[in-house]
């Protein structure tokens, strides 16, 4: 009787374990969407930044952009 006991025993601790592990997974898949929200935010934030940046400036569409691809180029 007594190894039935420890089977069944350690089959309900296999349970409780699966159970914390999903809860878990599911606070760690939510967790990973906010991070990813955040940085999507934090992108839009700077197109915006550049976007205005670019209509300040006094320089073309051509300059500004002749000016990125030499950057690009020399890196």
């Amino acid at each position: 009787m007594a190894r039935t006991k420890k089977v069944t025993s350690i089959k309900e601790e296999i349970l409780k374990q699966e159970e914390a592990v999903a809860r878990s997974k599911e606070k760690y898949d939510a967790e990973v969407k906010k991070l990813k929200d955040l940085y999507a935010k934090q992108d839009e934030m700077k197109k915006k930044e550049l976007f205005a940046a670019v209509e300040k400036s006094s320089r073309s569409y051509e300059e500004i952009m002749a000016f990125l691809q030499e950057e690009v180029r020399n890196d």
